[in-house]
C-alpha cells in the first residue's frame, strides 16, 4: 500500500533529499547544510521541521454528519481539492490570528484562537464551522459543488468569495457574522476566462473592497487573494516553472492548491526542482473540536510526514493564495508580482493592473507608500496592449475552471 501510495502521490522527503540548500516554506526561507548536530540533524532542517508540523494539516474524514440529502458520510475519493482548499485557508487565518511565526509547540499549551481555528474546519453543517466540508458544499451549488463529485480550484476559489460575503438577509435587524476576518479577492483572466488571458489583479477593485466601510472608516481590510490558473493542457507549461517556484519565496505566500490529476494537494514549499505538500488523502475519523475544550488532542490536524515531487509534474490546473494584513503587504506583492510579470518572457502567471474596465488596462509597474498612507497607483503606469507582457501570445494557453 506504501508503495502504491508514493507511486501516485510521491516519495517521502527526507534531511538526506535535504543536506544542502534552501528550503522556501510558505515564504520563509529555511537554510540546510550539512553540519548536523548530535541528533543527526541540521539545526535549519529541524526549523523546518518544525514549521512544516505547524501547518494545519486537513483529510479525508469519516464518521460525520451525512451531507444534505445524501447518505455520504464521508468524503472518500472525492473531497480532496476542497480539503486543500480547507488548508490554504487554515494557513491564511493562522497568519491573521497567529502571525506567519507562529510554531505549535507540544510542551505548550495551545492559544484559544487555535482551536477557533481548527472549529472553522470542523465536519459540520452548523454555524460554528463555518468552512466546513458541509458549508462549503452548500454555498457551492452555484459552481457545480455535489457531494461526491470532483471540482476545479477556480469553482472552490468562487465559493470561497461568496461564502466570505456576509449580507444582510431580508428583515434581519442587525449584520450576519462575518465568516472571515478578512475580504476575499478572486482573480480571473478576461471576462472570466471565456477569452483566455492571464488574470488581472486589479487594484482598484482590492482598494475599494478594502477600505470601504460601513463606519466610513479608513482602516485597511485584512485580504486573501485567490489566483485560479491552468498553465498548460495535459501538463504544465514549462515557462510557467520559474515564476511558480518564485511565489513561494513571497512573504505573502498562502501556497497552491493544487497536486497530480485527480488527486488534489496543498503544496506548501519548494527546494530546486522539487515542491513539497502537504496530504489530504489520508483517511482519519471525524473530530469535534472546541474552543473551551483545550485538553482535546489535535494531532491529527499536524503532519510529520514530508511527500515531494518535481515541479513540473503537478497538474496545470491550480491556485495561487496570497495574505496582505495590511496595506503595506497588498504594496510588496504587487511590486513583486509586476517584477516577476516582467521577468516573464511574455508568459506571466498573473499580472497587475489599476483598473479592471473593459478595453485597455492600465499596467502598474511601481507601488509605494506616500506620507500621507495612500496606495498610489498611476504611477509609471503604461497600457497593457503596449507592454512587454505578450498577453495575447499565451491565451491559447490559458484556461479558467
Amino acid at each position: 500500500m506504501r508503495r502504491l501510495q508514493e507511486r501516485i502521490l510521491g516519495p517521502r522527503w527526507t534531511s538526506a533529499a535535504a543536506s544542502d540548500g534552501v528550503i522556501w516554506l510558505l515564504g520563509v526561507c529555511h537554510k540546510v547544510s550539512d553540519s548536523a548536530e548530535e541528533s543527526g540533524i541540521s539545526p535549519g532542517f529541524s526549523e523546518f521541521l518544525q514549521d512544516f508540523e505547524s501547518r494545519i494539516w486537513i483529510t479525508y474524514r469519516q464518521g460525520f454528519e451525512s451531507i444534505e440529502n445524501s447518505k455520504l458520510t464521508t468524503d472518500i475519493g472525492w473531497g480532496c481539492m476542497i480539503r486543500s482548499g480547507q488548508m490554504l485557508l487554515a494557513q491564511a487565518l493562522v497568519c491573521h490570528h497567529l502571525g506567519r511565526a507562529w510554531r505549535r509547540k507540544t510542551n505548550q499549551p495551545y492559544p484559544r484562537e487555535y482551536f477557533e481555528i481548527l472549529q472553522y474546519f470542523g465536519d459540520s453543517p452548523t454555524e460554528e464551522c463555518p468552512l466546513s466540508i458541509h458549508n462549503l458544499l452548500d454555498v457551492g451549488k452555484l459552481y457545480g459543488l455535489a457531494p461526491g463529485a470532483w471540482l476545479g480550484p477556480y469553482a472552490l476559489c468562487r465559493t470561497v468569495e461568496t461564502l466570505a460575503k456576509a449580507e444582510k438577509k431580508p428583515g434581519q435587524k442587525c449584520q450576519q457574522k462575518q465568516v472571515l476576518p478578512m475580504m476575499v479577492y478572486v482573480a480571473a483572466g478576461d471576462a472570466e476566462g471565456e477569452r483566455g488571458g492571464a488574470p488581472v489583479l486589479c487594484t482598484d477593485d482590492v482598494v475599494r473592497i478594502c477600505t470601504e466601510r460601513e463606519d466610513d472608516s479608513e482602516e485597511w481590510a485584512p485580504l486573501l487573494i485567490l489566483i485560479p490558473l491552468v498553465l498548460g493542457l495535459d501538463k504544465i507549461n514549462p515557462r510557467y516553472l520559474s515564476a511558480l517556484r518564485a511565489t513561494f519565496c513571497f512573504p505573502q505566500s498562502l501556497g497552491i492548491m493544487g497536486g497530480k490529476p485527480g488527486a488534489s494537494t496543498y503544496l506548501v514549499g519548494v527546494q530546486d526542482d522539487q515542491v513539497l505538500y502537504l496530504d489530504p488523502h489520508e483517511v482519519q475519523q471525524c473530530l469535534k473540536i472546541s474552543p473551551g475544550n483545550i485538553e482535546t488532542d489535535t494531532s491529527s490536524y499536524h503532519c510529520t510526514m514530508v511527500r515531494r515531487m518535481p515541479l513540473d509534474a503537478i497538474d496545470p490546473s491550480l491556485a495561487l493564495g496570497f495574505y496582505c494584513h495590511q496595506r503595506e503587504d497588498f504594496s510588496d506583492l504587487c511590486a513583486r508580482a509586476s517584477e516577476l510579470a516582467e521577468k516573464s518572457d511574455g508568459a506571466p502567471l498573473f499580472t497587475i493592473a489599476e483598473s479592471s474596465r473593459r478595453g485597455k488596462r492600465t499596467l502598474c509597474t511601481n507601488f509605494y507608500e506616500d506620507d500621507d498612507g495612500k496606495l498610489p497607483l498611476d504611477i509609471d503606469c503604461h497600457i497593457v496592449n503596449d507592454a512587454k507582457i505578450d498577453v495575447a501570445s499565451s491565451e491559447d494557453e490559458w484556461q479558467i475552471l
